[in-house]
């Protein structure tokens, strides 16, 4: 009778071990997602991208100004890190704040209302971190 209640003791301690070690590795997981992922999620991600994603391709003059005036916005939001901040460069680029200023201000370089723009994206870890604006 002894020998059965230690084995039951050690049975129970093993499954208490197992548990305890899935735990850690289910927070080890997790917590490498949030790192990899720069703390966003998925969807959260997704919703990042879809602000900018919607301008891709083909536009006119006057989308890609609008693109242009959400980039300002996403990057002068009190939120905005360096691995939410979105470059521009092309036709259109955003230069350094000028002095007076806090958040840059675009050089359009010559872009028109009626010509259309190629719109391409580079992603770093899965989010929109640089636009290429481009004449057709």
């Amino acid at each position: 009778m002894e020998n059965a209640s230690k084995a039951l003791i050690i049975a129970g301690a093993i499954l208490l071990a197992i548990l305890i070690i899935s735990l850690g590795i289910m927070i080890y997981s997790q917590a490498s997602n949030a790192i990899n992922n720069g703390g966003m999620s998925d969807a959260q991600t997704t919703a990042f991208n879809q602000k900018f994603t919607k301008y891709q391709g083909h536009q006119k003059g006057s989308t890609v100004r609008t693109l242009v005036q959400e980039v300002m916005s996403n990057n002068h939001n009190e939120q905005a890190s360096e691995e939410t901040y979105i470059t521009v460069e092309g036709v259109v680029q955003l230069n350094a704040p000028s002095s007076g200023t806090t958040s840059p201000q675009p050089a359009w370089g010559g872009l028109q209302n009626t010509k259309t723009y190629n719109v391409a994206f580079e992603y770093t870890n899965g989010r929109v971190s640089k636009i290429t604006i481009t004449a057709i």
